[in-house]
């Protein structure tokens, strides 16, 4: 099992539900851990199975989003690779897309936000958004405030958008008002968070259905 595993059962759910293919991640997931479990050979699956679904969370969105992205003149790069390569290996294009999304600690140095996607624009590379991904709140979602804080207290970072994208499994995101913690954390202190569920949500000017982020990206172009 794995990220083309998981692209499979990705693919067979668009056939069945088109464009609300992203409205069956939570599926996806489900038939992907049965499929897990039985290749599976060691003595803790449930864990083997938890560290498989957060690595591979953000390589489906990733999946999903690539091709409009780049249709919009934009790239998508994967936040741990990018933290993980040495300056000398990476190509002057990501190299400026690194130096643009640093976070300056004064004396403690520069570190890279955890992110797991970034999108940017290749011309420039500058940094357009940043994107979180877990199948629920509690497991990110004060880390992504955090990130947004620090990187909109910088000048040359305060223009990039940090959005978290969630099955949202728990359902912190469902109802507005009176609003659950995680969805509190996502109003003030986030630029927005989408969901890909198949319970519909009360979506404000920040909690929206996945369906929306293109479209929201794209005024970040204008």
């Amino acid at each position: 099992m794995d990220i083309n595993d998981l692209i499979k059962i990705y693919e067979a759910k668009k056939k069945e539900y088109g464009l609300h293919a992203y409205r069956h991640v939570s599926n996806v997931l489900k038939e992907a851990k049965e499929q897990h479990k039985k290749d599976f050979t060691g003595n803790d699956h449930e864990q083997s199975w938890r560290a498989f679904k957060g690595k591979n969370l953000e390589k489906v969105i990733e999946y999903i989003i690539a091709d409009e992205v780049r249709a919009l003149g934009l790239q998508v790069i994967n936040g741990n690779s990018l933290e993980r390569t040495n300056g000398a290996n990476l190509s002057k294009e990501l190299s400026l897309v690194k130096r643009n999304l640093i976070i300056d600690y004064g004396e403690y140095g520069s570190h890279l936000p955890d992110v797991d996607l970034i999108i940017y624009n290749p011309k420039t590379s500058n940094v357009v958004s940043v994107l979180s991904s877990k199948v629920t709140l509690r497991e990110r979602i004060a880390q992504t405030g955090y990130w947004k804080i620090k990187l909109a207290s910088d000048e040359a970072t305060k223009h990039i958008k940090v959005y978290f994208i969630t099955p949202d499994e728990d359902g912190t995101l469902t109802i507005k008002m009176p609003a659950k913690k995680g969805r509190a954390i996502v109003e003030a202190d986030t630029d927005g968070s989408y969901v890909l569920s198949e319970t519909n949500i009360e979506e404000s000017d920040k909690v929206k259905m996945f369906d929306k982020f293109i479209d929201d990206l794209k005024k970040l172009l204008k």
